[in-house]
Order: structure tokens, then C-alpha cells, then sequence
């Protein structure tokens, strides 16, 4: 087995957990792509994790589907429509999370029929040319696996352009279909987006994608999905905290994100996931990922003003976007305002001397407190 597969094991599953407990919540996740027999355009979830990865393609096919066809029913889907849809739906996802313009897209595809020699090479480096090797037939969807020969069994295949990308996706269909397809494209984004730099962006580097007890996704792994970072918070712009700089969300995300824990006061969602550019959400539970989705427009719109003129006092004044309020200590530059339509109105509050609390009781020197008013 390869070191980039060992990286991408530790990644994913963590070090720390027993082989059999792995095992465990691995079965979990070893199924495909399957589109529901009562609703054309809906994929199902077996088991219980794997909505992680599922619910945030299950969104983008819908996006797809809705504002990206002349369709006038969401339910009325054929099986070619689905094959396209799904293919498509996957090359965008990996397109947002290749983090450079070279284009270097990876595929991980799952190998039949190699000896032991090739086995152990893993997914080092196999060229785009080896998709001959890779058989996809029916037979994959029954056949048992363990979760350490699947992944001596595995391959990366490297495109340099988007359609390379696409017909290789599309040739591959059956295989997005089969009892790996989710943990196939799962490794596919991560190649993709490069070991490292998800390390970079995840808070805690040793904390596994997928929770090696419950064997759910984590925050980092969903929002990779949904913006192309793998960040580990769901607010707008990165914050500081004891010096420590925790990444956030940095532009409006095509497809939403909402959570019960907000709701609990656990956590704050930022208005680039609350207000997506189309009226679909991805709404988390205690246990589970369900999907929204609407064809009103209305319910989405460009960001508020008042949303822009907190993003940018809390570059300033981290209190601003924690209490909602209108006023701002000193220090807050004019250019930012006036470059965001806002205007600040010079207040200067005295303390009155003698009084309890004063300057003078204190011992220390009267002085007048700036404040700036916000107008927007």
C-alpha cells in the first residue's frame, strides 16, 4: 500500500480506531449513487453516514436539474437524463475543490484482476491512459470487500483539462453507480483538492473526516463539498481567538447550508451559506443531512447592506458581528465605509468629572470616547 493511500486512510477514517470498528463504519459507507424508483431525481441513503457526501450532490443535481434545464417537473427524470445530470453534477463538484488553474483533476477509480505486486502500489500515480484496466461491470455491486483490501485496490487517475474530466466521468458511470461509488467520488474530491491543502484549511488536522464512533461526515468534509474549502467553520470570513486564526466561509455559496444547532445556540451559520445564490439548503440535523430545495428565485438575493457593513466592522471590531449592533469602536478606516456605500458618524462621549466612576476618582487623566454611528 502507497504512502499517498496511507495519507488518504488517516485523513478520512483517523489512526486511532480498532480495524474492526473501521470495518464497521466503512459497510456504511460502501454504497453508490442510486437513484430512487418512486422519485426520478432523488438519490437514496442506505446506511447511516454517507448522507455527507450524498446530500450535498443530491443539492447540486438539483440546481442542475431546476435553473440549468427547460424541465418543467422535477419528478419526470429518464434514466439517460439521471446519467447526465449525475456525471455533470460530479465534475462540478471536483471543479470547485481543484484549488489551482492548472486543472489537475484526479479520479480514484477501483481495480479488478491485479496481482499482489500491482496491488501494493495503490493509488500512486497511475496514468489517465490505464482507464482500459478498470472493468466496471454489475458484478462490483455484490462483490464483499474489507476495508483494507478495497483501498490496496484502489487507483488515481490524473486529467489536465475539464474535458478529460468529463468524459472520463461519463465513461465511468456504472462505477458511480456500484457499492464504492460514494467513497470512490469521496476520494476523488480529496485527490483533487490535494491532502495538504485540506489539512491547511481543517481546524484541527488530526480530527478524521468521517467520525471513526458514529461514522457521520464532519463540517470540514461538507462545506469541501459545498464551496471547494474544506474549512471547519460555517460563518462569514475567518475570525481570531487567542491569537489563532479559525477559517470561515468567504463568498456566497451556490447551494446553502442551515443547522438545527443554530437553533440550540451551538453555533451561528453566516449569511454566504443562510442566503445562497439559489434557493436550495442543506439543512443538519442532530443525526442526519435532508435537502431543501424551492424554484421561487425570490427566496434568494444579493446580499444586504447591513450584512456588508458587518462583514467589514468585524474585520475592525469582532464585537460588531458578534452583538449586531451599530456602533463601532475607533479605528475603522472611511475608504472601507465609503467603498461599501456606508457612512459613520463621529460620536464622542464625555465622562462627567466627580462622578462615580470618573477619571478623577480613578486617578487617571479625563478623556473623551469616539465611536463611530453606522448609516447604511
Amino acid at each position: 500500500m502507497s504512502e499517498l493511500t496511507k495519507e488518504l486512510m488517516e485523513l478520512v477514517w483517523g489512526t486511532k480506531s480498532s480495524p474492526g470498528l473501521s470495518d464497521t463504519i466503512f459497510c456504511r459507507w460502501t454504497q453508490g449513487f442510486v437513484f430512487s424508483e418512486s422519485e426520478g431525481s432523488a438519490l437514496e441513503q442506505f446506511e447511516g453516514g454517507p448522507c455527507a457526501v450524498i446530500a450535498p450532490v443530491q443539492a447540486f443535481l438539483l440546481k442542475k436539474l431546476l435553473f440549468s434545464s427547460e424541465k418543467s417537473s422535477w419528478r419526470d427524470c429518464p434514466e439517460e437524463e439521471r446519467k447526465e445530470l449525475l456525471c455533470h453534477t460530479l465534475c462540478d463538484i471536483l471543479e470547485s475543490a481543484c484549488c489551482d488553474n492548472s486543472g489537475a483533476f484526479c479520479l480514484v477509480s477501483w481495480l479488478r484482476g491485479k496481482t499482489t505486486e500491482e496491488q501494493t502500489a495503490g493509488i500512486s500515480g497511475s496514468p489517465a491512459e490505464s482507464s482500459c484496466q478498470v472493468e466496471h461491470s454489475a458484478a462490483l455491486a455484490v462483490e464483499e470487500l474489507g476495508f483494507e483490501r478495497f483501498h490496496a485496490l484502489i487507483q488515481k487517475r490524473s486529467f489536465r483539462s475539464l474535458p478529460e474530466l468529463k468524459d472520463a466521468v461519463l465513461d465511468q458511470y456504472s462505477m458511480w453507480g456500484n457499492k464504492f461509488g460514494v467513497l470512490l467520488f469521496l476520494y476523488s474530491v480529496l485527490l483533487t483538492k490535494g491532502i495538504e491543502n485540506i489539512k491547511n484549511e481543517i481546524e484541527d488536522s488530526n480530527e478524521p473526516l468521517i467520525d471513526p464512533v458514529y461514522g457521520h461526515g464532519s463540517q470540514s468534509l461538507i462545506n469541501l463539498l459545498l464551496t471547494g474549502h474544506a474549512v471547519s467553520n460555517v460563518w462569514d470570513g475567518d475570525r481570531e481567538c487567542s491569537g489563532m486564526k479559525l477559517l470561515g466561509i468567504h463568498e456566497q455559496a451556490a447551494v446553502g447550508f442551515l443547522t438545527l444547532m443554530e437553533a440550540l445556540r451551538y453555533c451561528k451559520v453566516g449569511s454566504y451559506l443562510k442566503s445562497p445564490k439559489f434557493p436550495i439548503w442543506i439543512v443538519g440535523s442532530e443525526t442526519h443531512l435532508t435537502v431543501f430545495f424551492a424554484k421561487d428565485m425570490a427566496l434568494v438575493a444579493p446580499e444586504a447592506p447591513s450584512e456588508q457593513a458587518r462583514r467589514v466592522f468585524q474585520t475592525y471590531d469582532p464585537e460588531v458581528a458578534c452583538t449586531g449592533n451599530k456602533i463601532c469602536t475607533p479605528g475603522c478606516p472611511q475608504d472601507s465605509l465609503l467603498s461599501h456605500n456606508i457612512r459613520a458618524h463621529a460620536i464622542h462621549i464625555g465622562v462627567t468629572p466627580g462622578t462615580p466612576g470618573s477619571p478623577e476618582q480613578e486617578g487617571t487623566t479625563p478623556q473623551d470616547h469616539s465611536f463611530q454611528d453606522l448609516e447604511f
